[in-house]
């Protein structure tokens, strides 16, 4: 059985005797109650020792009073309560110490009572209440320092001064004072740093440092897990950035006291780098470290305002901007010492893609030191339509190959007037050459109308009935393709004769200058309808008063960023005074939430639709400060977007986190009115975030992407079931586009969708095109037979439910601000990025491989994943899932899980497949490169076709 006296013996006294003795003289341990034997202490630390020693000797004291009234159980409890000696027995109230003692509260009060009142007495009973203590040690050797006890060995072994005494002692309060007295803790004052990277360094880069630690008598400390070492890194202020830690050496007993901490750095600026132990910062502790932009990358610099069609004026110079960022996204510094500009060039070609030698120079670069960013200044002596592309050290900046027309002095004046003028009836003639590739044997003369909105084509009957042709809209999507006027270039054989008609303008201003602007032959596509191929003189005019038109509907700029921020201005714009967001009451049932609602919005106007709702739920007593607004719409969208059998919206498979998509085989009291107060709830959330983040209103859906492209006038295409309905994508489509259909006839696909009944009864054929039972599928049409298919099943079957919802949408949200977004951007936009749990997401994915190189691979995408934003998160998820909201219950429901797969490949992009939310990661060299490649994959190619 174990005591003190036993293990003093077994250890022997001798192996103290020497230790302490080695360095202090101190030979016994009874000679250490002569002061002048103790080490010698700083002021603070000998102060400090003996506040500890009373306070120890105060509690000895009252546990000893408390032992011989029989209350010595209640000793832990009165010490939590701040009870720590005899004097503070008086002033602890009754109603706490009741609380504390219970039932033995009579006898507490009865000693208390007894208690003297007197500071002589009262000092008179803590000495004999004192020598109790030290005569009921069974060891002789008590000792005092400087006339108050220090230590005692008991019974209870050698009593510490351990953070009871005194918390201010910690972390040396937790040691014993043998530990105390000859330094042998650690202690966070004489721990140091040796940073292995400078101050400043520029991102991109994993930074280590070591921290080595030390006792208080200087000597190394070998430091683990127990002594609670915490590394904290933040950037911004709150952000707080993944760090690994490695404490101590297990190959180097010299090392013991190192901890060697890594963490990486993308974003420049100014990191705090706190070190502590326990709660104790070491010296110097927080540290500030600054981090600079790394070199420019091309892929992530970008040309600020471009459009994919850049106009200028001949003889004048026409400023454009590029932002050099690095690779993480950052904005580059140039020290005075570099040359900002080395490493672009500049390549300029005609229509032909041959490069102009003859305005080889018309195009110089400088810098802007003021706002950091790369002027390139075009200058052409004459009107010309070129294309010109930029790149840094043989990498093309994204954004940075375009179109440019260069329009004389007249022609400028004049696409300025129009765009000013405020009838927007601008008209130019020309002529159809072909529609959707198919040439016309007579090319038909037409009539181009440009207005803010859109791009109208007429054509005249017995000239003066205009019959419309076709409508595109002024968007990011609706593109003019220039071609060149040499016939082997043009897609029409009957081309080479129109090129030289000369054809004027409508408008009956003299546009003859545009006549010697090169060719005259371009495409307009808005990637939904038929592209239309068009000949005209004005073909620059045209250009030109689109491009200026587009500039103006997207606000300047493509970055989603900048495109939701105008956005919102222009929702508010829209709408102006009409709306003050004044408070209208609506009271709705919760059990009918659908029904009720529509009732109450019945006779909504729309500035009624762009009011502060203020929800009321019959039979329920709760005012709406923003809370209740918020729920109901929750209940409002899980009303209209959840997949029920029957429902106004259904998923293409069973798994309950599906995208969901308009449903053609609702119930039937489910009318198209649904649809359209399913499109104004959009356009209100739309509405309410367009006001600020105090209203902001998220739409708790996750939509099909065709049903999205559709939203924004874009034609839907095979791609997008393997996303929107990936057990058909797997079984059919896939199949169709790894089969060699020339060489195996036994596959026999016809331009024709078979419908069938619940009980696999085939019901009717839908020709997908005009006698499409008779048009066999070869490899050369297999595409148009795919596209023709998610045309029928994903458009054409539900347009009717499409048109009433966007006959709800636009009438709050005008279409034209929609189409500035592609679907992944719309879908943030409505959605937002969410909230997503790393935590959630390691508990709940699955990994495919086991092999060293991917458990390197996999630990560096959980650091990467541990620093992204919520926006990078949503890309992510885009990329892997096809879409950027989670189910209701996070990863846990994701269905199939979200799969980590090792890919066969090296340094590679990371590939998705959507249909199984699998992410495939190729092996890297290097962390910093593995970051890198993820990056790019999400942000570029959040498509996620990993099977295409």
């Amino acid at each position: 059985m174990w005591s003190p006296e036993s293990e003093i013996n077994s250890i022997g006294m001798t192996t103290m005797r020497h230790s302490i003795s080695a360095s202090s003289g101190i030979s016994t341990l009874s000679s250490c109650g002569n002061p002048e034997a103790l080490p010698e202490l700083p002021p603070g630390d000998e102060h400090r020792l003996q506040r500890a020693a009373l306070n120890l000797q105060q509690k000895l004291i009252l546990r000893e009073w408390l032992k011989e009234n029989r209350l010595q159980s209640y000793y832990s409890r009165l010490i939590a309560t701040e009870v720590t000696s005899l004097e503070d027995v008086y002033w602890l109230e009754d109603s706490r110490a009741m609380q504390i003692l219970g039932k033995d509260f009579t006898i507490w009060n009865q000693v208390r009572q007894k208690l003297p009142t007197s500071k002589s007495q009262l000092e008179a009973l803590k000495a004999e209440l004192w020598s109790t203590v030290v005569k009921s040690s069974n060891h002789q050797d008590a000792w005092t320092y400087g006339g108050m006890l220090v230590v005692s060995v008991s019974v209870a072994g050698l009593i510490t001064l351990a953070a009871m005494t005194d918390q201010s002692l910690a972390p040396e309060a937790r040691h014993s004072l043998l530990q105390y007295v000859t330094g042998k803790y650690l202690m966070p004052s004489n721990c140091r740093v040796e940073w292995n990277f400078d101050d400043p360094s520029p991102v991109g880069h994993t930074f280590s440092f070591i921290v080595r630690f030390f006792q208080r008598n200087g000597n190394s400390y070998p430091i683990c897990d127990r002594d609670e070492v915490a590394v904290e890194v933040t950037a911004e202020g709150t952000k707080k950035v993944v760090v690994i830690s490695e404490l101590g050496s297990s190959t180097d007993p010299n090392n013991a006291n190192e901890a060697k901490v890594k963490f990486s750095v993308r974003t420049a600026g100014q990191y705090k780098i706190s070190i502590m132990i326990g709660s104790t910062h070491i010296a110097g502790s927080p540290f500030f470290k600054q981090f600079i932009p790394g070199p420019m990358c091309a892929n992530r610099s970008r040309l600020i305002r471009s459009t994919s069609i850049v106009v200028c004026q001949a003889g004048l110079p026409n400023v454009l901007h590029i932002e050099p960022r690095d690779e993480y996204g950052n904005i580059c510094n140039f020290d005075n010492d570099s040359d900002p500009i080395k490493g672009y060039n500049v390549e300029i070609y005609d229509l032909n893609d041959q490069i102009s030698e003859k305005f080889s120079n018309a195009i110089t670069l400088n810098y802007d030191k003021v706002n950091s960013r790369i002027n390139v200044i075009a200058l052409f002596p004459e009107p010309i339509c070129l294309r010109a592309r930029i790149s840094y050290e043989g990498q093309q900046i994204p954004n940075a190959y375009f179109d440019m027309v260069v329009l004389s002095s007249c022609d400028t004046t004049l696409v300025h007037k129009n765009i000013a003028s405020r009838k927007h009836n601008i008209s130019y003639d020309a002529k159809i050459m072909s529609v959707a590739g198919l040439p016309k044997s007579k090319p038909r003369k037409v009539i181009c109308y440009i207005g803010p909105k859109q791009f109208t084509i007429k054509e005249m009957i017995l000239k003066i009935i205009p019959k419309r042709i076709a409508t595109f809209r002024l968007c990011p999507s609706t593109k003019i393709h220039f071609l060149p006027t040499t016939p082997q270039s043009l897609s029409s054989s009957s081309l080479t004769t129109v090129a030289s008609t000369n054809i004027s303008s409508s408008n009956g201003n003299n546009n003859s200058s545009s006549s010697s602007s090169g060719g005259t032959i371009f495409i307009i596509d808005d990637g939904s309808q038929p592209k239309i191929e068009l000949s005209s003189k004005d073909r620059n005019l045209i250009a030109a008063t689109f491009t200026h038109f587009l500039i103006k509907n997207i606000g300047g700029s493509e970055s989603f960023k900048d495109k939701q921020d105008f956005f919102y201005h222009e929702v508010r714009k829209f709408h102006g005074s009409n709306c003050f967001h004044e408070k209208i009451s609506l009271k709705v049932q919760r059990e009918k939430i659908l029904e009720s609602s529509m009732k109450a919005t019945k006779n909504f106007s729309v500035s009624d639709w762009c009011g502060n709702f203020e929800i009321t739920f019959q039979g329920e007593q709760a005012i709406d400060w923003g809370g209740v607004r918020r729920e109901f719409i929750e209940i409002i969208c899980a009303a209209l977007f959840e997949p029920v059998e029957g429902g106004l919206f259904c998923t293409f498979h069973e798994k309950r986190q599906a995208l969901v998509h308009p449903n053609p085989n609702r119930l039937s009291h489910l009318k198209l009115k649904y649809y359209e107060f399913a499109g104004k709830i959009v356009g209100k959330c739309l509405y309410e975030s367009a006001l600020g983040s105090s209203y902001r209103q998220l739409v708790r859906a996750r939509f099909t992407r065709s049903f999205l492209a559709q939203l924004i006038g874009l034609r839907v295409h095979y791609k997008h079931f393997e996303q929107d309905d990936p057990e058909l994508y797997i079984q059919k489509i896939k199949y169709i586009l790894d089969t060699d259909l020339d060489k195996n006839e036994n596959v026999e696909i016809y331009f024709v969708e078979e419908v069938y009944d619940t009980m696999g009864q085939l019901i009717r054929t839908v020709d997908l095109i005009p006698n499409g039972s008779k048009v066999r599928v070869r490899n050369e049409n297999k595409s148009q037979y795919l596209d023709a298919l998610a045309t029928h099943r994903l458009s054409n079957n539900v347009k009717d439910e499409i048109d009433s919802f966007l006959k709800g949408l636009n009438l709050i949200i005008p279409d034209n601000l929609l189409s500035i977004f592609d679907e992944n951007e719309l879908e943030l936009l409505l959605c937002g990025t969410g909230e997503y749990s790393i935590a959630d997401f390691k508990a709940h994915h699955i990994v495919n491989g086991s092999n060293q190189e991917f458990r390197r691979v996999l630990d560096w995408f959980w650091a990467a994943v541990s620093n992204f934003s919520q926006t990078e998160m949503a890309r992510l998820l885009q990329f892997t899932t096809g879409c950027s909201q989670l189910p209701h219950g996070g990863f846990q429901e994701l269905n199939p899980k979200f799969q980590i797969t090792s890919a066969p490949t090296f340094a590679n992009l990371p590939t998705a497949h959507t249909c199984f939310n699998q992410l495939c990661l190729p092996d890297y060299e290097s962390y910093e490169q593995f970051e890198r490649a993820l990056l790019i994959a999400i942000s570029e190619g959040n498509e996620g076709f990993g099977m295409s």
